[in-house]
């Protein structure tokens, strides 16, 4: 805003963030001047961007109350202003902030965010002054979460607008971030439809902080809400833990493919590296099974995420999720230190993976690597009669299957045996080539066999005899840094390491 000269009535100093004068003050309260108020509220919205200007003000105890009492008699125009200087007033420093609960200043603002009709301009400063108010301490955050919820914050969240939802996200943030008693009242009672109306908006509109993804941390990882979320978003009445499937996209909606999609992205970026339980990872195993059953596997997806189909998009997602969660490493050498940056052991983490094996999930990825028909370069090296199966109905779908195969794989023998007892080596073993459709499913299948194959004698002895059988090339198993022998005396094949 630039910076206009202040009229000499007003006692306001020419240099650099001069302290208040009486006059000042007296021009706010009365406020029977436009141009001399417009005048102040510019030099107060200036003065308040500075941390200096900001504890310049909290020595004078007149300001906020003043600024309070305009801001429910002003015109929209000079209401903004008033709001922005009590945002800026009230943005860490704890002298405003208290001063500010002390004289209603969020019953006030939620009054005026009523009277103004819930107008979006007017929401987002007054979210964002809110929001600096909670961020001082409990009996802050009390006040406002006393005075806006539910009903105030049930309004707010039917905005459609991005520049409404990010300053609600962050309120929220603030008030939940230290009391489990308030996100049970944000998402208990079987509904969480404030937070639903925040994906609703958010995967229409957009949003451009993180403070969604923050929020979606705290109710989906740390705490065992996302079953009820995802439910809340539905466009049908099916249960996660029923038998019951509807019909291909009539299953999922947009909303519901919104909210896996931030979720993999926040495990993707590795903002939040440890799940707490093993019920977030479980109801997204049975969202795959879900989607895998009615997903179009006809056509050739020819494009990446979003695909605009919700459960090709779910289908995508719920593989991503999981293949993060199965990287996380269980331990090897218990005399280091977790890996883990966000708390918890792993040895929860140990049983979240065994909680997604045990519940089916190696033997529904192995049955669906085993549907699709082979990878491009298998086909173009057979005939067509032995190319039959399921097409990926997205670019990337196989390489997606065998990278959670493959990290579930790591280090963990059981699986490795499980795999061979259900006749997958040889599965395996044919990902290990480029295909146009998948990218990278040569790297994730050299992965995944290296992982099947390690202190696994058993397994090696396997392959070692598909490879003399010429079940699989040999240029597959030198990338692997291995070559088949045969031992003179026992004339039995065995895998060498030549890396």
């Amino acid at each position: 805003m630039d910076e206009s000269p202040l009229p000499e009535e007003l006692g306001v100093p020419s240099n650099d963030l001069p302290s208040l004068s009486e006059n000042l003050i007296q021009t706010l309260i009365e406020s029977t001047n436009p141009k001399a108020l417009e005048e102040t509220l510019e030099f107060l919205f200036e003065a308040s961007k500075t941390p200096e200007g900001r504890s310049d003000h909290a020595s004078n105890k007149k300001i906020i109350p003043s600024l309070l009492h305009l801001s429910q008699t002003l015109a929209e125009a000079s209401l903004l202003s008033s709001l922005k200087i009590l945002r800026n007033l009230c943005a860490g420093e704890i002298l405003n902030q208290s001063l500010f609960v002390e004289e209603k200043g969020v019953e006030i603002v939620l009054a005026v965010l009523k009277s103004a009709g819930f107008d979006p301009d007017v929401v987002r400063i007054g979210l964002q002054l809110i929001g600096n108010v909670a961020m001082a301490g409990e009996e802050h955050v009390s006040a406002v979460w006393d005075r806006f919820f539910p009903l105030g914050f049930d309004e707010i969240c039917r905005i459609r607008r991005s520049e409404v939802c990010d300053p609600l996200c962050m309120v929220l943030c603030a008030c939940c971030r230290d009391s489990r008693e308030r996100i049970e009242e944000l998402c208990g009672n079987q509904k969480v439809p404030i937070v639903a109306e925040i994906l609703t908006t958010a995967s229409s509109v957009g949003f451009r902080e993180d403070w969604l993804l923050l929020l979606l941390t705290r109710i989906c990882f740390k705490e065992d809400y996302f079953s009820r979320l995802f439910l809340e978003l539905s466009s049908t009445s099916f249960s996660i833990n029923s038998s019951g499937l509807g019909c291909r996209d009539a299953l999922f909606s947009m909303e519901q493919a919104f909210l896996l999609g931030l979720l993999s992205e926040i495990l993707t970026q590795r903002m939040y590296d440890h799940i707490d339980s093993s019920d977030f990872a479980l109801s997204v195993l049975e969202i795959l099974k879900r989607a895998s059953l009615v997903v179009d596997s006809v056509s050739r997806g020819q494009s990446s995420l979003p695909m605009g189909s919700p459960t090709t998009d779910i289908l995508k997602y719920s593989l991503r999720i999981l293949r993060d969660i199965c990287a996380r490493e269980g331990p090897v050498d218990p005399s280091k230190p977790s890996s883990l940056s966000m708390g918890g052991s792993e040895t929860d983490l140990l049983h979240v993976v065994d909680s997604l094996l045990s519940s089916g999930l190696l033997t529904l990825l192995l049955g669906l690597l085993s549907e699709l028909e082979p990878p491009e370069t298998i086909r173009k090296s057979r005939a067509q009669e032995e190319n039959q199966g399921k097409v990926c109905p997205y670019k990337g779908y196989r390489s997606d299957i065998v990278a959670v195969i493959g990290n579930c794989t790591f280090r963990r023998k059981h699986v490795q045996d499980e795999i061979r007892s259900q006749k997958g080596i040889l599965l395996l073993l044919q990902q290990c080539v480029v295909d146009g459709d998948n990218p990278f499913l040569r790297e994730w299948g050299i992965w995944a066999v290296r992982n099947l194959l390690e202190g696994n004698v058993e397994n090696q002895q396997e392959v070692a005899e598909l490879e003399l059988q010429g079940s699989v090339d040999t240029p597959e198993i030198a990338r692997l840094g291995l070559r088949v022998e045969v031992d003179e005396k026992s004339r039995r094949a065995k895998l060498v390491n030549i890396s």
